[in-house]
């Protein structure tokens, strides 16, 4: 007699619901053998961090470890409350008292400006600043105080300036490292550099636009800093289940529910920035993108150079960086 009874429903049904369990329980390990992990444990005593949106997610986690390393730890944070819980958080769990919270909108071009003096009046070195914070929308529509659309603003053109106001101090600081946190979703979407404030665009693909936005900005970057002993380079963190998801529509939340479960979690999705922000192994590398703590190929279109210089300058009029702006 056969265990399984082929002619009973619910036995065909049982039987498909374990191979289905069995086969997704498969792909959840393979992603986990697979994940990049940071296996140095080098000591960042007497290097000092900033860490934009690092009161949640990957960027909580990524203070979290570097604390514990010893590091001087900066939040840069929108949402107040929600950092300074984090932060009593990350000293309870690491010991080190030496973690700040500062405030930091990206979205406005005052805020990062007020961010960057405050760290120049009281900061006398910057070891690697972290490019974390991310939005994404889907349906709704958005400006930001300057009248830029939401998703860029803070993305990119927010990371854009501040990199700007603090580069003079990690030159100081050299050598130094710029981590920009970008995406594999690049891939679905690019630049329009005929509408570089797309007020008109679907919210939800302009995540995908800021993510390319982010490489070409990096590499831009890495060219300007030839030479300078301060390096910067980008990195897909993985599907993570982070804040970034909070705004996805009811109709999706189902399929999304499911999704998640293959998504990192905040720990292992922050492996890749902490790889760029203190590993020996990348000591002098730059303009390079990054997965699973690995280099990872670019596509062609992402890679053109002449239109990543392109996006840079119509970027700083964007910006309104002045003459008395730090130049790169």
């Amino acid at each position: 007699m056969s265990l399984l009874d082929w002619d009973s429903p619910l036995s065909i049904v049982a039987f498909a619901v374990t191979s289905v369990a069995v086969l997704l329980s498969l792909v959840k390990y393979y992603l986990y053998v697979t994940c990049g992990k940071l296996t140095t444990s080098r000591n960042m005593e007497g290097k000092t961090v900033i860490i934009t949106g690092a009161n949640s997610g990957i960027g909580k986690e990524t203070a979290r470890d570097l604390a514990k390393r010893g590091a001087r730890v900066i939040m840069a944070c929108r949402n107040m409350e929600t950092a300074k819980e984090a932060r009593d958080e990350i000293v309870k769990d690491s010991g080190n008292e030496a973690v700040f919270v500062k405030k930091l909108d990206l979205s406005s071009q005052a805020s990062v400006r007020e961010f960057a003096a405050e760290v120049l009046k009281t900061e006398n070195k910057l070891d690697v600043l972290i490019h974390n914070a991310g939005f994404a929308q889907t349906f709704k529509k958005t400006k930001s105080v300057d009248g830029i659309e939401f998703t860029m603003a803070t993305n990119h053109y927010g990371p854009f300036l501040l990199t700007h106001l603090l580069i003079d101090l990690l030159k100081k600081s050299a050598p130094s490292r710029i981590v920009v946190v970008a995406s594999e979703l690049y891939r679905f979407a690019s630049v329009d550099l005929n509408n570089l404030n797309p007020l008109t665009s679907i919210p939800a693909m302009l995540y995908y636009v800021s993510k390319s936005a982010n490489i070409m900005f990096t590499r831009e970057l890495s060219r300007r800093l030839e030479g300078t002993n301060v390096t910067v380079n980008c990195l897909h963190p993985g599907m993570i289940d982070s804040g970034i998801w909070r705004n996805v529509p009811f109709p999706l939340t189902l399929p999304m529910s499911i999704i998640k479960a293959f998504f990192k979690t905040n720990a292992e999705g922050a492996q890749t920035t902490l790889y760029l922000a203190c590993s020996p192994e990348v000591e002098g590398i730059s303009g390079k993108y990054f997965r699973d703590c690995k280099e990872a190929g670019l596509t062609n279109g992402i890679c053109d150079m002449e239109r990543a210089k392109k996006l840079w300058e119509e970027s700083a009029k964007m910006v309104k960086l002045g003459a008395s702006d730090p130049k790169i």
